[in-house]
């Protein structure tokens, strides 16, 4: 939505034997300048006061609202779906193709139930590689993935208890595998640009299946807080939602944040190319 995504992978493609050949051989001001150091500074900056800042709040809401803030990200994503595949100018069969390969990928995804599986360093550091994959894929949560391959739970435990060597293993995964994908898809993007953005934008608009405001909740399970964790959910209608679950179901409210989030895209890409251009 803002232009940078772009810049952001092939800044990351940077960060790899090539900037350690600069800083070598150019010192620590090249080596700076070789990885976009400004940009990415400060994008992980903003990214690391907002989950300073907004985090607490964004939980308040799924805790206590969860129809209200889905139904904003409902219409955020919707919103996002469209500006990413305007910009494919012509479409063909292939484009159409790969982007319903992405839909039914990232669809699939959101209904596979969770498995459990013995966190072994091996294992730690492959989730790892695959959830900061999925962090950079637009629709895709590297958290949902995490949940899927029954590492969540641990890597929350890990992060509590400060298991040093755990994490320094599940971070290394996440380093190796942000440095390689992000070559594959800047790659993709020299190459590919148009049957790129058809496919993240089919895995946009598969995602929209896990953020669908109204579920009903067939099985979860009870973590060591005595919270309920929701495994299965079925999505249903807003009307289906109040007999099932007894919970209003906000259909107004609902709908006018969805609108909000579509007009926030809008306002987003109006912002990008100016906030580029200074």
């Amino acid at each position: 939505m803002t232009g940078i995504y772009e810049e952001l992978i092939g800044s990351l493609k940077q960060c790899g034997p090539s900037a350690l050949k600069v800083l070598f051989s150019q010192g620590i001001a090249a080596t700076w300048q070789h990885i976009n150091g400004n940009f990415l500074l400060t994008l992980f900056t903003g990214i690391v006061l907002s989950i300073l800042t907004i985090s607490r709040v964004v939980l308040f809401l799924l805790a206590e609202y969860p129809v209200l803030l889905w139904s904003f990200f409902f219409g955020l994503i919707l919103a996002a779906v469209w500006s990413l595949i305007r910009h494919i100018p012509k479409w063909d069969i292939g484009l159409v193709l790969t982007f319903s390969i992405g839909t039914l990928a990232a669809f699939y995804i959101t209904t596979i139930s969770p498995t459990t599986i013995e966190s072994t360093p091996f294992i730690v550091f492959i989730s790892g590689m695959i959830a900061i994959c999925a962090m950079i894929l637009p629709g895709i949560s590297g958290s949902f993935l995490l949940l899927l391959l029954g590492m969540y739970a641990p890597m929350l435990s890990a992060v509590k208890d400060f298991q040093v060597v755990t994490l320094g293993i599940f971070a290394l995964g996440c380093v190796t595998g942000l440095l390689s994908f992000s070559h594959v898809l800047s790659w993709m993007f020299k190459h590919y640009k148009t049957l790129t953005l058809a496919l993240l934008g089919g895995f946009m608009l598969g995602s929209l299946n896990k953020v669908w405001p109204w579920k009903h909740t067939i099985e979860s399970v009870i973590d060591r807080h005595g919270k309920e964790i929701p495994l299965v959910q079925d999505n249903v209608l807003p009307q289906q939602f109040e007999i099932l679950t007894s919970q209003p179901a906000y259909l107004l409210p609902s709908i006018g944040l969805a609108i909000l989030g579509l007009l926030m895209v809008g306002l987003l890409e109006n912002m990008g190319p100016k906030a580029k251009q200074t």
